[in-house]
């Protein structure tokens, strides 16, 4: 079945929370369900959506502040980088301290750079890539030719590295060695602003062309 990718943009950073869904089943996997939980779910409802999991890029709180909540709505399991674990649990470092409610999450399920869950019915590659925190990881649907690349590859920029645990050098590593080896056509998915694709990445990004 065809896999459909709708997102609402959420909360105080302009955060994509994405729906990806089967066409048939209307299965769906959130990834990313930063803020404003009851649009979230209003939106899940008026879409007749099925959630099964949420994946999470990175901890950071404009990421991460409605998780348990939609957790809790649907009875469904979180899945995110081991790496992640220490930025998710740590208010000072996933940033939610600097807004006024300190907050951590935790994960149903910690992923090694790697791994390989399924989900929809499809494969979903996990593949780490520090640089915007240290246990950034994306999530890519070789069928479906998609990739959540959350705040590490953004439309012909990356995600910031000065916050706690970030590294410019990592990123550009990250994304020179593990996402543009994916093939040209893969869609890309990030954290904030427009869709892109790795092709116009390789071509046009000013951080990661050599």
């Amino acid at each position: 079945s065809r896999l459909i990718c709708k997102f609402q943009v959420v909360g105080p950073v302009q955060t994509n929370c994405y729906f990806l869904y089967r066409e048939d089943t209307k299965d769906c996997v959130i990834v990313d369900p930063g803020d404003e939980a009851k649009r979230i779910k209003k939106f899940i409802e008026d879409q007749e959506l099925h959630p099964v999991a949420i994946l999470l890029t990175h901890g950071h709180f404009d990421h991460v502040m409605a998780v348990d909540s939609v957790r809790a709505a649907y009875h469904i399991p979180v899945y995110a980088a081991e790496a992640e674990k220490e930025t998710m649990q740590d208010a000072s470092i996933n940033l939610s301290i600097n807004m006024g409610g300190a907050m951590s999450v935790e994960a149903d399920h910690w992923l090694k750079d790697g791994e390989t869950i399924t989900l929809l019915d499809q494969e979903v590659r996990c593949i780490l890539t520090p640089g915007h925190t240290v246990g950034g990881m994306c999530f890519y649907f070789p069928k479906a030719g998609m990739l959540f690349s959350g705040d590490t590859l953004f439309q012909e920029s990356v995600g910031r590295t000065d916050f706690p645990g970030g590294s410019m050098s990592e990123i550009v590593r990250s994304i020179r060695e593990k996402l543009f080896v994916l093939p040209d056509a893969v869609q890309v998915y990030p954290g904030h602003g427009l869709m892109t694709s790795i092709k116009n990445e390789k071509m046009f990004n000013p951080f990661a062309v050599e």
